[in-house]
Formats: structure tokens, C-alpha cells, sequence
């Protein structure tokens, strides 16, 4: 039980530590004991698959998009690429109906009504056994696909999920923190996959047996996490691909960044709420340890601060200028250092270590909001598109 300041602060620091450095260790120790998994090889002849592409109003970037979908390392004959138009109305839908004596198909919605709901109208139209999500803002490496369903030779792996490498436009501005925690998110996957598999896939590109991806999901959740729930609780692994590479890049700003990131976890909240029996341990084991310590423990790491916050203030209150007062002067040192350049102008990067406080202070002031969207029940389901800068690879 907590009862004074001084535990409270223990607590919530614990907690923050434990979420991005303990359970990492724990991840490598237990990841150690294991046998490093057998590379399966490629199979005899590449199964056939299916790549969609969920869209409303891109059509800034979808022929890039297609013509880079087009050029992949991957027998053509053994492709079907579909392009689930949510309603689009900016001339899309001509754009892809144009590329149609290529190979390309285009299934148009006639009402929006988010991606979600474009990826379940999808699966009645879909000829693959192998079913390969993507997004149109973002650059699949030419030699990604054949490593991703290679995976599913092996006959536990029931998700496979690509490796995401943030990228900027040629000459553009880096935001070092999207940078570093996406390659921190990374690096996690590969220890959940050598342990007992990631616990969700990249939105960015992911695959997954036709059979698994058969089932609905309900239009306010999130397919991509949900994906290796469900795989999971069908007695598959979901398995991070680090040869599978995307390049997303980076958005125009970081107020665009929150909302792209209140979206996606007041989606998954409500996501795990709806597979929340993955959450016991007695059943799943390690899986629902890494289920609670990866997504649980990250969204409730706000939380966390603003207890340590409080604790920190009122132990201030009964003190001089001692290390308490400090302390909270640090933190809100960094609140608005962080606000400052979450406020940087429209279409700019703040520099070096302000970006990175930015980005930080950003994600859990999002992880916040989207707390109370998922408690208040409020739809997400139609969502805008993040609406990044175009990817220049060479």
C-alpha cells in the first residue's frame, strides 16, 4: 500500500524504469535461456498473396506508392495488390484505375467509413493465402517481401511483421526522437520474437494467414495489434521480420505526430479491452507478461508521471530548496521545453535535444487524451491519414 510521498515517488519511478529499461532486460535474460529460433528456408514455390492498401484522399503519393509496390522482388503471377478506396474524393480512385492493365485493383467504398472498417469490406475480395497489409505513405525496400512470407514457413508463425526505419525527406529536417524511439520499438520486437513473439505488428507492413485475417474486428479497434492478439489466441506467433524493411517517414510536424498517436492508442485500448483475456497469465503465460509490460505498462507510464509529479510537490511543500523542489523545477523544466517545441511552427523541426524533448512530452500528454477518448467511448474510427513527406530512396 502507498501511503506517503516518498513512496509514491518510489512507485512511479519504478514503474517508468521497469517499463523501457527492466523489461527489456528481463526480454534479453529470458531470451538467453532460449534456443535461438532455425532460419527457415524458402519455400519451393512463393505462395500466392494479396497486398492492400487502405486509402481515403492520397493522391498525392499513391502512384509512387504503387509504382514501388510494382517494382517488389516477387513473382508477379503470384500477386494480387488491392487498393480499398475509403471514399475517396480527390482523384485517387482515377490514379489507381489507371494502373488496372498492371495488375492493380481498386474496391471503392461508397460511404466512409475508416480503415478498419475498408480492411474488413477487403477480405471477401482477397485471392492470397498470404495476406500483406501496407499504407500508402510509405516505401517497402524492393527485397522486403520475399523475407516477410518466408516466415510463414514456419507453421507456428501466424503474423509477420516488417522492420520500420523512420525516414526524412533528402535534405529534410530529422526528428531525432521519432527516429530514436522507433528504432527503440524495434530493437524490442526482436527480443519479444526470440522469447514467445511480438505482441503487435507495424501498421506499416505486416503480414498474415488468409485464414486468420477472415475474422472481423470491429471498426473502432485496431487490425494491426489486434492481428497478433488474435493470431495468438488461435495458437499462433506473430514474429518480427528485421530483413522485411519499410521506410516511413516522418510527418510535417509534431502536432501531427499527437494526433496520429491519440488515435492509435485510444484504438488500441480499446483493442486489448475487447482481447483483455490475453491478459492472464494462468492461461498465457510469458505472452500475457509481455502483453501487460509492452503495451499496458507503456500507456499508463503518463500516469506514472503525473503521480511522481505529486509526489514531488507535495514533499516540496514541506521543505526549503532541497532536492524535491529541484527536482520538480527539472520536470517542469522539461514540460516546457517540451510544449515549446511541440509548438514550433507548422511544417518545422525544432532542433537536436528540443525535438526529442518535444516528441516525449508530445507522446504522453497523446497516451493522456487517448485515455480519456477510449474511458469517454468516443469514435475513432474515421481517421485522416497522416499526410507525411514523400520518400526519395534513389
Amino acid at each position: 500500500m502507498i501511503g506517503t510521498p516518498d513512496e509514491l515517488l518510489v512507485a512511479a519511478l519504478g514503474f517508468c524504469l521497469y517499463t523501457y529499461l527492466g523489461y527489456p532486460t528481463l526480454l534479453k535474460l529470458v531470451g538467453s535461456l532460449r534456443r535461438a529460433p532455425r532460419r527457415t528456408a524458402p519455400p519451393a514455390e512463393w505462395p500466392t498473396i494479396s497486398i492492400t492498401i487502405p486509402v481515403h484522399n492520397e493522391a498525392e503519393v499513391i502512384a509512387g506508392t504503387l509504382e514501388r509496390i510494382l517494382e517488389l522482388d516477387y513473382p508477379a503471377e503470384r500477386r494480387q495488390i488491392l487498393v480499398v478506396s475509403d471514399a475517396s474524393s480527390d482523384g485517387t480512385d482515377k490514379i489507381v484505375s489507371g494502373l488496372a492493365d498492371r495488375g492493380v485493383e481498386l474496391l471503392r467504398l461508397p460511404e466512409r467509413r475508416g480503415k478498419t472498417a475498408a480492411e474488413n469490406a477487403a477480405r471477401a475480395h482477397l485471392r492470397g493465402t498470404i495476406i500483406v497489409n501496407t499504407d500508402a505513405s510509405v516505401r517497402i525496400a524492393l527485397q522486403a517481401l520475399k523475407p516477410l512470407v518466408a516466415a510463414f514457413a514456419d507453421p507456428t508463425v501466424g503474423v509477420a511483421s516488417g522492420r520500420d526505419v523512420s525516414v526524412a525527406r533528402v535534405g529534410a529536417e530529422a526528428n531525432a526522437g521519432e527516429s530514436t524511439y522507433v528504432g527503440y520499438e524495434m530493437w524490442v520486437r526482436d527480443l519479444e520474437t526470440r522469447v514467445s513473439g511480438i505482441v503487435g505488428a507495424s501498421g506499416c507492413l505486416y503480414a498474415i494467414r488468409a485464414e486468420l485475417h477472415r475474422q472481423l474486428v470491429p471498426e473502432d479497434l485496431s487490425r494491426d495489434f489486434g492481428a497478433a492478439l488474435l493470431a495468438r489466441r488461435r495458437g499462433y506467433r506473430a514474429v518480427s521480420v528485421p530483413e522485411a524493411i519499410c521506410f516511413v517517414p516522418r510527418g510535417a510536424s509534431l502536432r501531427q505526430e499527437y494526433r496520429r498517436k491519440v488515435r492509435t492508442m485510444a484504438r488500441g485500448l480499446r483493442t486489448l479491452w475487447w482481447l483483455r483475456g490475453l491478459l492472464d497469465p494462468l492461461r498465457w503465460g510469458l505472452f500475457a507478461w509481455m502483453l501487460a509490460s509492452h503495451k499496458l505498462c507503456r500507456w499508463l507510464v503518463p500516469w506514472a508521471l503525473l503521480g511522481a509529479v505529486a509526489a514531488l510537490a507535495a514533499l516540496a511543500a514541506g521543505e526549503g530548496w532541497g532536492w524535491s523542489r529541484g527536482a520538480l523545477a527539472g520536470l517542469v523544466a522539461v514540460a516546457v521545453v517540451g510544449a515549446a517545441g511541440w509548438w514550433w511552427p507548422e511544417g518545422e523541426r525544432p532542433p537536436g535535444l528540443l525535438a526529442l524533448a518535444a516528441y516525449l512530452f508530445a507522446g504522453n500528454v497523446a497516451a493522456l487524451h487517448a485515455w480519456l477518448l477510449a474511458l469517454l467511448r468516443a469514435r475513432t474510427a474515421v481517421w485522416e491519414p497522416t499526410r507525411r513527406s514523400a520518400v526519395h530512396l534513389g
